[in-house]
């Protein structure tokens, strides 16, 4: 007795062959034909440099840490996105804010140290769920190729948006590829 798990068994044809399936000309026939339906069908490649893949409007890409209007930093370093990310590949190190820094942090804890593991991330979004001062956003972007381990360790440095102050036209690029109204 066999168990069949699914309903795509077909039972074997046992009759001798014909003349024409000896030759096994109508097969090389129907093989032909499925080729030349694919030599003239749509392509499924598309041309890289020239043309770009269109992504879904819930892709998940780069990780951005964000500014407000002034260009100050809005992580306040609460470690939420730490912990809510179960790849573990968020490390932070929190500091207070000196005087005279108050153009520079929104409130007195800010993040000395953040770094993100993208060889780790899962890309889940879970960070970006648990910080309650919409500091970290998930783009649009693709994580680009590197060589090293090293390149794909993301600092503070390299995740922060550009500064709405001093560089208008680089932070305006930069919340187009957001993508997120909240």
């Amino acid at each position: 007795m066999s168990i069949q798990y699914t309903n795509r068994a077909k039972p074997v044809d046992r009759s001798p062959m014909t003349f024409v399936e000896r030759l096994y000309l109508w097969n090389i026939l129907k093989g032909m034909a499925i080729t030349l339906k694919h030599f003239f069908s749509k392509k499924a490649t598309i041309q890289y440099p020239e043309q770009q893949r269109p992504f879904s409007k819930v892709f998940r890409g780069l990780h951005i840490l964000n500014r407000d209007e002034e260009g100050r930093e809005r992580c306040t370093a609460c470690g939420l996105c730490a912990l809510a990310c179960p790849a573990e590949a968020i490390t932070m190190e929190a500091a207070e804010r000196q005087e005279g820094e108050e153009h520079l942090y929104r409130e007195e804890k800010y993040a000395a140290k953040y770094e993100i593991n993208m060889l780790r991330c899962i890309f889940c979004g879970l960070c970006e769920e648990a910080c309650p001062k919409d500091a970290i956003y998930l783009s649009q972007t693709v994580t680009p190729a590197n060589y090293t381990r090293k390149g794909f360790i993301y600092k503070k440095e390299d995740l922060l948006i550009p500064n709405p102050v001093t560089e208008p036209e680089a932070y305006q690029k930069a919340l187009g590829t957001i993508n997120r109204e909240k």
